[in-house]
C-alpha cells in the first residue's frame, strides 16, 4: 500500500501532472528543458520530480553529461487494472508516464539515448522471468493477441513472434544474450516499411529483494509508431499477472 500512497502523493499536486503531461508529449527530457517549459526554478523542478521518482512514475536515462526523463506506464497501469478497470470494463488509453533509475548498462550503445523506457518490479526469480521472456508457451498468454516467441536466444540467434495461424508479426536478431539478466534484440514490426531502419529493444533484469526489476527500454523507435509504448506497458501488465497470479491480461 505504500507504493500506491506514493502514487496518490505524487499526483495530487497540479505541477507534478504538468510534468507528466509534459513526458508523456515528449520522452527524454532534460532538467534544463523541463524547467524552461515550466518556468519555475531549477530547484523546485528537481523537488517536483524527486517526489515523482519516489513514486516510480518517472526514472532517468544518464548520456555522457546528460540525463534524460522518461515516462513509466507500470505503476499507474497497476493502479488501473486493481481498481478502474474491473468497474469500468472499459478499453482505457493507457498514459505512458516517467520513471527514474539509474541504469547501469553494458552494451556499447550506453551513449545513446532510448526513446521509451518502462520498469516494473514481479514477484518472481530473474530465471522464471526469463522462461517467461522466451517461452513460446508462456508467451502466448500474456502478450498482445496471443502471438508466441520463437527463436534462439543467443547471441547471435534469431526470433519471431508468430500468430495462431503461424503470421510473422515481429522479427530480429538477438544482438545480446545472458540468461536471466539481459537480452538485447532488433525489432521489426511486419506492419512498418521495410527501408525503415530497424529498433532496438533491451529487457533487463535484475534480483530486487523478493522480486526482480524488469527494465524495457526502446531505441529509435519507428516515428508515428508511439501506440508501441501503450502496447509495451499492457504487456508488462500481463506479464506480470502471469507470473504471480498464473493468469495473464486480456486486452481489448
Amino acid at each position: 500500500m505504500a507504493a500506491m500512497d506514493a502514487i496518490f502523493k505524487a499526483l495530487s499536486d497540479e505541477t507534478r501532472r504538468q510534468l507528466l503531461d509534459m513526458l508523456r508529449s515528449r520522452d527524454g527530457q532534460t532538467l534544463t528543458e523541463l524547467e524552461s517549459a515550466l518556468g519555475m526554478t531549477r530547484f523546485g523542478v528537481m523537488k517536483h520530480l524527486k517526489v515523482l521518482e519516489a513514486a516510480s512514475l518517472v526514472v532517468t536515462h544518464r548520456s555522457g553529461r546528460f540525463k534524460y526523463h522518461y515516462l513509466n506506464a507500470a505503476p499507474l497501469q497497476s493502479l488501473v487494472d486493481r481498481w478502474i478497470e474491473p468497474l469500468t470494463r472499459q478499453p482505457l488509453t493507457r498514459a505512458i508516464l516517467d520513471l527514474k533509475v539509474e541504469l547501469e548498462r553494458t552494451s556499447t550503445m550506453d551513449t545513446v539515448r532510448p526513446d521509451f523506457i518502462l520498469e516494473t518490479f514481479i514477484r518472481t526469480t530473474p530465471d522464471k522471468l526469463w522462461e517467461a521472456l522466451t517461452s513460446a508457451e508462456l508467451s502466448r498468454r500474456y502478450n498482445l493477441r496471443g502471438t508466441e516467441i520463437h527463436g534462439q536466444f543467443e547471441t547471435g540467434g534469431k526470433y519471431e513472434h508468430r500468430t495462431a495461424e503461424g503470421k510473422v508479426m515481429v522479427s530480429g536478431d538477438i544482438l545480446f544474450a545472458e540468461r536471466g539478466k539481459r537480452l538485447e534484440m532488433t525489432f521489426i514490426p511486419s506492419w512498418i516499411p521495410s527501408d525503415i531502419k530497424p529498433s532496438r529493444i533491451v529487457y533487463e533484469i535484475k534480483p530486487a529483494g523478493e522480486t526482480t526489476k524488469l527494465t524495457i527500454l526502446h531505441y529509435d523507435l519507428p516515428e508515428g509508431h508511439e501506440g508501441l509504448k501503450e502496447a509495451w506497458a499492457q504487456i508488462a501488465s500481463s506479464l506480470k499477472s502471469l507470473l504471480e497470479t498464473g493468469h495473464g491480461l486480456a486486452f481489448a
